[in-house]
């Protein structure tokens, strides 16, 4: 289905530690967490609160495992901050990605972001909805950043998440529609767009040529239908198990992995299934994703 030589299996350090929420997965060490990641069967990751902060400490351990940098988070302010400051730390993250042999970086605007207010419930219509002017700002800044990191040797992958300005599709339409396509691109995950209330299918259809970058996330709609009915917040509803790896909630993946073969897309699929390791196993859950993905994909 695909081709093993352009597409990479990656899984998000997330299922360990937690970037939002330090004391899930507290315990866990940078060495343990990516070990585990390599005999599960994947051979990349992304930046976790627990790894080293030197580049080359960072490229000698994952050497060691066969493992490589598949992207980042980076919060993005652009709403709220200066764009000088906003570029200066942009071109920061870009160097140390590069320097780990990185080519993604997944951009979130963080501006007024509820996703990490702990009791503010995340589908109770409390996040801020920008005005046109915002828009513009919004788009104008990240074509700048999409052109910087183009620059580099980067894709721009613009993560829609759950809380921010960007959390619906047509939210998302709007975001692609307003940015250059050699410029910006979309990170795009199954898990955020369910949690949202939208057919993921349905949005990788429309949007499939922009995709630079793929989350897989499954979701129990059975944990978001309390978070609905008892106004959980965004971390709340992750800490009760919101999410999990491919295969293990009610998202239907084939499609979506037939569409992406289809269309030829080369880069990562990257498990990130944010779960409390003392209720999700986290090798467990990466070695029930990986033999789905095996199942299901050939690769």
């Amino acid at each position: 289905m695909f081709d093993s030589n352009k597409v990479f299996l990656g899984i998000a350090p997330i299922g360990w530690c937690n970037d939002d929420m330090p004391e899930l997965g507290g315990e866990s060490n940078f060495r343990q967490i990516v070990s585990e990641m390599t005999l599960a069967g994947f051979t990349g990751c992304e930046i976790g609160n627990k790894y080293p902060c030197d580049a080359a400490e960072l490229k000698w351990e994952l050497d060691l495992r066969g493992m490589r940098i598949a992207s980042r988070w980076f919060s993005s302010f652009i709403l709220t901050q200066p764009m000088e400051q906003v570029e200066a730390d942009f071109r920061s993250e870009l160097d140390f990605l590069a320097a780990v042999g990185a080519n993604r970086i997944n951009v979130s605007e963080q501006s007024w972001s509820i996703q990490g207010q702990m009791d503010t419930p995340v589908l109770a219509d409390r996040r801020h909805i920008m005005n046109e002017e915002e828009w513009d700002r919004f788009c104008a800044g990240l074509n700048r950043l999409g052109a910087i990191a183009r620059e580099r040797g980067f894709k721009l992958c613009f993560h829609h998440h759950m809380g921010t300005v960007v959390q619906t599709a047509a939210e998302t339409d709007r975001m692609l529609a307003g940015t250059d396509a050699d410029k910006v691109f979309l990170c795009y995950d199954t898990g955020h767009f369910t949690f949202a209330g939208e057919d993921p299918l349905t949005v990788l259809k429309k949007y499939i040529k922009r995709v630079g970058h793929v989350h897989l996330k499954d979701m129990r709609a059975e944990v978001v239908s309390r978070a609905a009915a008892e106004g959980w917040s965004f971390l709340q509803s992750v800490k009760n198990g919101a999410f999990t790896v491919p295969g293990d909630g009610c998202v239907d993946f084939d499609p979506v992995f037939e569409l992406l073969a289809e269309s030829g897309y080369e880069g990562w699929l990257l498990v990130e299934a944010e779960q409390d390791p003392e209720k999700a196993n986290p090798l467990e859950y990466a070695i029930r994703a990986r033999k789905y993905i095996r199942e299901h994909t050939g690769i």
